[in-house]
């Protein structure tokens, strides 16, 4: 660590910075659902029978739930690093 900076900003530095990495991390992997969700949506056709329909929507249900979750995570990281910043703020007081 540094000398020159005080120890709250660096631990607030360092919290912001996790924050924007699960950010990331949660788009990436809503990118890769997307994709993933496209291929599947090429490959079925309404032509096919109602048995095949009824799988590939049950696919599509779990990679939308995985795609809401990876949201959701995303948001909460966001709004525990705010709460952290501002109990660091209340303790600099």
């Amino acid at each position: 660590m540094d000398d020159e900076k005080p120890v709250l900003e660096q631990m607030t530095d360092a919290m912001s910075s996790a924050a924007e990495a699960t950010k990331e991390a949660a788009k990436t992997a809503v990118k890769k659902v997307r994709k993933a969700a496209k291929r599947v949506a090429k490959k079925v056709t309404p032509n096919k029978k109602a048995a095949k329909k009824s799988k590939t929507a049950k696919k599509a249900g779990k990679k939308s739930s995985a795609k809401k979750s990876a949201k959701k995570s995303a948001k909460k990281a966001v709004k525990k690093t705010a709460k952290k910043k501002k109990k660091a703020k209340k303790s600099k007081r």
